[in-house]
């Protein structure tokens, strides 16, 4: 297989689990899948062969709760710690989840998500992180760490070095507040 597939087949993986954390925009509160219909909306537009998945209140909470374990996964791939209880969405689905083996074109075989709808897509955002973690790319996926952002991007830096969604905007702002706090007289550094 040639990295150039593996990258191009990771970069797909990674836009799948950004896109979905990135459902919530911390900073402004807009929550693109708020609703259950709204959820099944997303998944049908972004996962082509799972359709439009009937999405009841309990699978709507469960894949919310996803959502936000993944983001804290992608926030301790950027030097924070993942608090394990807020991983207990990720393994509850782990749990639940079922894989089957397909045979592809040319005799490639494939391990594909066996649940259909809500638990399929489930599915397939856990089998995304683990094909990224054996591409060795999994670390690429990060958070940004402002509080008040936590936008969620795939580091296509070089050295896996980059911090912020962007520099622009959360960058700026944590250097102005580091530089802020050494500027100001020590009573008032606390």
């Amino acid at each position: 297989m040639s990295s150039d597939f593996q990258r191009s087949s990771a970069e797909g993986e990674a836009e799948l689990l950004v896109s979905f954390v990135n459902t919530l925009d911390l900073e402004t509160g807009a929550d693109a899948v708020e609703e259950a219909e709204a959820l099944s909306a997303w998944v049908a537009a972004h996962v082509a062969d799972l359709g439009r998945p009937a999405v009841d209140r309990a699978g709507h909470r469960r894949a919310l709760a996803l959502r936000e374990a993944l983001r804290e996964l992608m926030r301790a791939n950027n030097g924070g710690e993942a608090a394990e209880e807020r991983l207990a969405a990720l393994r509850d689905a782990a749990g639940r989840g079922r894989y089957r083996v397909a045979l592809r074109s040319g005799g490639e075989l494939a391990i594909e998500p066996a649940g259909d709808g809500l638990a399929g897509f489930e599915e397939r955002l856990l089998l995304a992180v683990e094909r990224l973690q054996a591409a060795g790319e999994w670390p690429r996926l990060k958070a940004c760490p402002a509080a008040d952002c936590e936008w969620a991007f795939y580091d296509t830096s070089r050295n896996r070095s980059r911090t912020w969604c962007s520099m622009e905007e959360c960058g700026n702002r944590a250097k102005t507040r580091r530089y802020r706090r050494r500027r100001a007289p020590r009573s008032e550094r606390g």
